[in-house]
């Protein structure tokens, strides 16, 4: 095989740094050939994810899917009753239920009389473990701030059962929409607080995702901004945003998704008004930082903008 110009001759064998025929000798005496069909077959089983052993739940011809509700109560109020007025079979929520908003407990009641189906996101994963912190995956010291004082406000305000409540959740659900099984995830289906951004989630690592997971598309939440991709496959990637707290474009409504069955699948991205004043009016009261009544009111992100990339953050007002 020719050696690359710009490779320096040099292999590691073992713990040692040999020069490049050495390898190869070792490697052909130790190793194995194979045809380039038996290559595709390695290359495979290396790559292959095992089977998650999740039911598939449904079928459904519509969905409703939210994520991030931040104990933000009163949109979820507003989202229960639209999703129920569009002919929702079935309510998802992709975790993150506490955080940002007041009284984290106030929407437990609600997803449970509302039959909602929850997956746990980082936030529920970290409180049903008494963990320190939300591992919300920031690395800006200014967002970490604002995440371990959200974060502290929502355990000091979250009973014993309403954790162990969480702690029962799974993290992982199936649910077939029409004849396609979709894959519902907080962060991604690699990680419970990976940040899966539009700019920055190419069509080749969306389709590795997806057909690794052996799904026709994967729903996720956690970065807080909505986006619906159709990849070339068929399958569909699908950021369902947050109703938590504003999409960062100036509009104080917030957005879940509403998925349906049809020849492709069709995915619309709902913007949902609720009674945000009063929502500010109570955050005021619970002394919750200024910075996210802010954000309930102008529709503008104040904080966790660092987590951004250059295409999202130069959208931001900030």
């Amino acid at each position: 095989m020719p050696k690359h110009p710009d490779h320096r001759g040099k292999a590691t064998l073992g713990e040692r740094i040999v020069p490049l025929e050495e390898f190869e000798r070792a490697a052909a005496r130790h190793g194995r050939s194979l045809d380039p069909a038996g290559r595709r077959g390695a290359r495979a089983e290396l790559l292959r994810v095992p089977d998650d052993g999740v039911a598939v739940e449904g079928p459904f011809a519509r969905i409703a899917v939210f994520g991030g509700v931040y104990s933000n109560h009163r949109a979820l109020v507003a989202l229960l009753d639209d999703a129920t007025r569009r002919g929702a079979e079935a309510i998802y929520c992709l975790g993150d239920l506490g955080g940002f908003g007041p009284a984290p407990e106030k929407v437990w009641p609600l997803l449970e009389q509302g039959g909602v189906l929850c997956i746990q996101g980082n936030y529920e994963e970290s409180l049903a473990g008494d963990a320190e912190d939300c591992n919300c995956g920031y690395t800006d010291p200014r967002d970490n701030r604002f995440a371990e004082l959200s974060y502290r406000y929502t355990a000091e305000n979250s009973s014993s059962a309403y954790r162990h409540w969480m702690g029962r959740l799974p993290l992982r659900r199936r649910v077939r929409v029409g004849a396609r099984e979709l894959l519902l995830v907080h962060g991604s289906p690699r990680r419970i607080n990976e940040f899966v951004f539009r700019s920055t989630s190419p069509v080749a690592y969306l389709e590795t995702i997806a057909r690794a997971e052996r799904c026709d598309g994967f729903l996720c939440t956690h970065t807080g901004l909505y986006w619906h991709r159709a990849l070339p496959s068929g399958r569909d990637a699908i950021n369902v945003g947050v109703i938590g707290r504003p999409a960062n474009d100036g509009r104080p409504c917030v957005w879940y998704a509403m998925l349906e069955d049809g020849p492709t699948l069709k995915v619309e991205h709902v913007a949902l008004s609720y009674d945000h004043v009063g929502l500010a009016h109570e955050m005021r009261n619970e002394s919750l930082p200024g910075e996210f009544v802010e954000t309930i009111l102008s529709g503008w992100w104040t904080t966790c903008l660092e987590i951004l990339p250059a295409r999202e953050r130069a959208a931001s007002r900030f």
